[in-house]
């Protein structure tokens, strides 16, 4: 139901003919120093793809553009597939962040070209028609890609109008090159390469200066002059007949070709035209006639135009020039054309490619057969999470036909939520309620299902937009009422509505009822198969439980949901959470593994959270380590790739970093943070900024600051032990107990701590911990474990097995390279980091991927995990 990728837009075009030289042209468009664009503009039919194409490098990334990639998310799948595709492993992770649609289009890229700046060969991204694609949605990305692509990434723009790209300041820096209509124009020489050694059609010189002349070397002329020679005795009397300009020859030349046309031919290629891809069942749903697929290859034969697809000759496409002057002539002389796109729309129907259908009813001016087939498509849709195409098609459906349809009303109105578009939908939800109170037969329900779950969304949707509104007793109300309103068997409403309930509660500090909630929410969602939902809320589940103390729980929950299935979208999600229980029991080795192995199923296998909260793992798991540099830099490349939702933010990035200062005893550092967030021992307290006080308590010790330190653990334990919150009692009573250096804090620490496993939570304290752990030894062997635990080095020692795995050893300098891989920076910073030039890191960067035996950073990173190459 989705709308796939068309494999056929990533294929870099086979030129099916043998081509003309253009050397003149090629070397412009070799690479020189400092280009950042190659434009290729001019208008249709100058030869703008067959150029590109012919010249395209060895790694070469081609995108075919059309006007459905106007939109942001569809162009920027595009593009990112192809990089990956040309350079395997650049932003792998940067599909899922784009898709989530909850971070900026330079939050994405700028992952992605940090990939790029280290590859040690070029690439060249083709963005070919770009004038299709061209508009607001997109210009900012561009704009951003175009300002930061790193010296051995080119990118080559064909396009007939110039694009809203900063050109006048990329020409004034010498970083652009440029190919016009004048460059692209056939020379006399070219013309005569092109008519007689490719066509074979002998013309003398005065013939081809004649139309050379007269086309003025434009090859889409050219090329259909030379069509209609074929097979002609009077070649010189048809070429003397042209005169006037370009447009009037073109025009023609066109009428030229589709007279010389039997009649049944000519039909075909006008009615066919109304779609954007050709296939042979299509074409005879659309011409009334059979016999598609065999006109399809006998036009592909005679060289009509006609573009392949695929390798297997099921799908074609008119040329665009061609296409554009059959759909005039087809107006012009059928007039309405709305019978043609109703006959794609039912074929697109029938094969099940929604997305397809609704366009053709739409080009058809057919609103209510649209609006019909996007009721039908809703429910799809929305379990593929494409609720971007909804909100599309919610531009091209008159109001008037939507107010009249409230489960397509409905449908709109969960799109634009999803989209995070919520002014004005409340009202919407009005209007619904409205029409559904007035005279049954004024409906029009065409999903007569969803006609029975409306009362349960709607409040539902009532509840989420009062929790994007901050108000969660409105949000518990609305829930509750759709939970009381869902039609018998409507596991989704219930389910939704229960996970907004339990949002609300979470962000209030009710943990209990908040897990009550999303307990429901699991439990409905897998019975209707939302899988990658279960998932989600397994996170939620299992960060709640861990918060009341229960890590065995949370491990369970964590396991039960693998146990769904392996490889889900969320799968990943679920070996960071076991990471994080591995790090409190101390077992680092399985910690790190759990990373990797959720590093190894791929973007694909994770949330949008995923990469924040891989990198918060993998920090915390290098302070256990003793690298708190490197516990810092993942810190910060997690506040990088953040991608907010309704979950409350309940232990902030800067709340970590914070943390860090302390332990590195940058307590001027910390305290600067403690004035930005506006923080005092005197503050009123809440759940949602517990983690923040509890990190102000620790400043405080350091600062030995101990009255007020005290006074603030004691109300925050208070609070904590009020809501159930066991986890952060526990490390509560730690530092109470540090700072009296009273064994009795510790001692009650112990008792909650022992039957869940905790061991961190107690030798994270270093030295000061072992002295009082030691008083309590002799009382029982928790504590004797324990200060065996907080005795041993923190740092890990590397396995010797890792040298031995490479042949060729990597060198000091390349360790060095590779450790800063690992981050987030891009290649101009690791050469400014290293003090070496840009050329040097991109040396090192491929001597490392031959002795590691990979192809991409990601691929690299990984493997010195293997090796442990980045613990030394």
């Amino acid at each position: 139901m989705h709308s796939p990728l068309l494999e056929s837009k990533l294929y870099l075009p086979r030129n099916r003919q043998a081509l003309v030289p253009r050397e003149r042209l090629a070397e412009r468009l070799r690479r020189g120093d400092g280009v950042r664009l190659t434009l290729v503009s001019a208008p249709a039919g100058f030869g703008k793809t067959t150029l590109l194409s012919a010249l395209a490098a060895d790694r070469t990334a081609w995108v075919s553009l059309e006007e459905s990639d106007r939109h942001a998310t569809t162009f920027w799948t595009y593009v990112l597939t192809a990089l990956e595709r040309a350079a395997p492993g650049v932003g792998e992770g940067a599909l899922g962040l784009l898709q989530s649609g909850q971070a900026p289009i330079e939050s994405v890229l700028a992952g992605v070209l940090n990939e790029l700046s280290v590859l040690p060969d070029d690439v060249d991204l083709v963005l070919d028609d770009y004038h299709l694609a061209d508009g607001p949605e997109i210009q900012p990305g561009m704009v951003f890609l175009v300002e930061h692509l790193p010296p051995q990434v080119q990118l080559l723009i064909s396009t007939r109008a110039d694009p809203a790209l900063p050109l006048a300041r990329l020409r004034a820096r010498g970083e652009l090159v440029e190919i016009r209509a004048a460059d692209l124009r056939f020379t006399v020489d070219e013309a005569t390469a092109y008519l007689n050694d490719v066509t074979g059609l002998d013309l003398d010189a005065t013939a081809i200066a004649t139309l050379e002349g007269r086309t003025e070397g434009w090859i889409a002329a050219l090329r259909l002059a030379a069509l209609s020679l074929q097979g002609r005795d009077d070649a010189t009397a048809f070429i003397e007949g042209f005169a006037g300009d370009d447009r009037y020859v073109v025009d023609y030349l066109l009428d030229e070709v589709l007279d010389r046309q039997p009649d049944d031919v000519r039909r075909f290629l006008l009615e066919t035209s109304i779609a954007d891809r050709l296939t042979g069942p299509l074409c005879d749903a659309v011409t009334g006639r059979s016999g598609g697929k065999a006109m399809l290859e006998a036009l592909e034969r005679q060289n009509l135009f006609l573009v392949p697809l695929d390798d297997h000759r099921r799908w074609y496409r008119y040329h665009h020039l061609f296409g554009d002057v059959l759909r005039t002539h087809l107006t012009e002389e059928r007039g309405d054309v709305g019978e043609l796109h109703r006959r794609a729309s039912r074929w697109y129907e029938k094969a099940g490619e929604s997305v397809a259908a609704v366009r053709h009813a739409l080009a058809a001016g057919d609103a209510e057969r649209a609006a019909d087939l996007v009721e039908l498509a809703v429910p799809a849709l929305r379990r593929e999470r494409q609720e971007p195409t909804l909100r599309r098609w919610l531009d091209d459906i008159p109001n008037a036909v939507v107010q009249k349809r409230p489960v397509l009303a409905v449908g709109f109105v969960g799109a634009l939520m999803a989209c995070n578009e919520f002014d004005g939908v409340g009202q919407r939800i009005d209007d619904v309620e409205r029409v559904l109170a007035g005279p049954a037969d004024a409906l029009v329900v065409v999903d007569r299902g969803e006609l029975a779950r409306l009362p349960g969304a709607i409040e539902t949707y009532r509840a989420a937009l009062a929790l994007a509104g901050g108000d969660p007793a409105a949000t518990i109300e609305h829930a509750g009422g759709a939970i009381d309103r869902a039609a018998e068997g409507d596991h989704l409403t219930t389910a939704a509505a229960s996970a907004l309930a339990g949002l609300a509660n979470w962000a209030g500090g009710d943990l209990e009822a908040a897990h009550d909630g999303y307990t429901t929410a699991a439990r409905d969602l897998q019975r209707v198969g939302y899988i990658a939902d279960v998932l989600g809320c397994s996170i939620t589940l299992a960060d709640i439980e861990t918060t009341q103390g229960r890590l065995r729980q949370a491990q369970s929950t964590f396991e039960r949901a693998l146990d769904l299935g392996e490889g889900l979208r969320g799968t990943a999600d679920m070996y960071v959470g076991l990471s994080r229980l591995a790090l409190e029991r101390n077992d680092l080795d399985a910690a790190s593994n759990y990373l990797r192995r959720a590093e190894d199923l791929g973007p694909a296998a994770g949330l949008p959270q995923n990469p924040y909260r891989w990198r918060v793992a993998m920090a915390r798991l290098r302070e256990a380590e003793g690298d708190l540099t490197g516990a810092r830099d993942q810190l910060d490349a997690a506040e990088r790739v953040y991608v907010g939702d309704f979950s409350p933010n309940v232990r902030p990035i800067a709340a970590h970093r914070a943390r860090l200062l302390v332990a590195q005893g940058h307590l001027s550092g910390a305290r600067d943070w403690v004035r930005q967030q506006g923080l005092s021992a005197d503050d009123d307290l809440s759940y949602l900024r517990e983690f923040e006080h509890v990190t102000l308590a620790r400043i405080l010790l350091a600062e030995q600051v101990r009255g007020d330190a005290i006074r603030l653990l004691e109300r925050l334990q208070a609070a904590a032990e009020a809501g159930g919150r066991t986890g952060t009692v526990i490390e509560i009573l730690v530092l109470r107990a540090l700072a009296r250096g009273d064994v009795d804090p510790l001692d009650r620490a112990l008792t909650l701590a022992e039957p869940e496993g905790y061991v961190r939570a107690f030798i994270a304290e270093g030295p000061p911990m072992a002295s009082m752990l030691a008083a309590l030894a002799q009382r029982r062997p928790y504590p004797r474990m324990l200060l065996d635990a907080v005795r041993r080095p923190t740092v890990q020692t590397p396995k010797p097995a890792g040298d031995q795995a490479l042949v060729d050893p990597l060198s000091d300098r390349e360790l060095d390279v590779l450790r800063l891989l690992a981050g987030d920076l891009d290649g101009p910073s690791i050469a400014r980091q290293l003090v070496v030039s840009l050329n040097t890191v991109r040396t090192h960067t491929k001597h490392i991927y031959a002795k590691l035996g990979v192809t991409n950073r990601r691929s690299a990173v990984r493997r010195a995990h293997q090796l442990n190459l980045l613990t030394r």
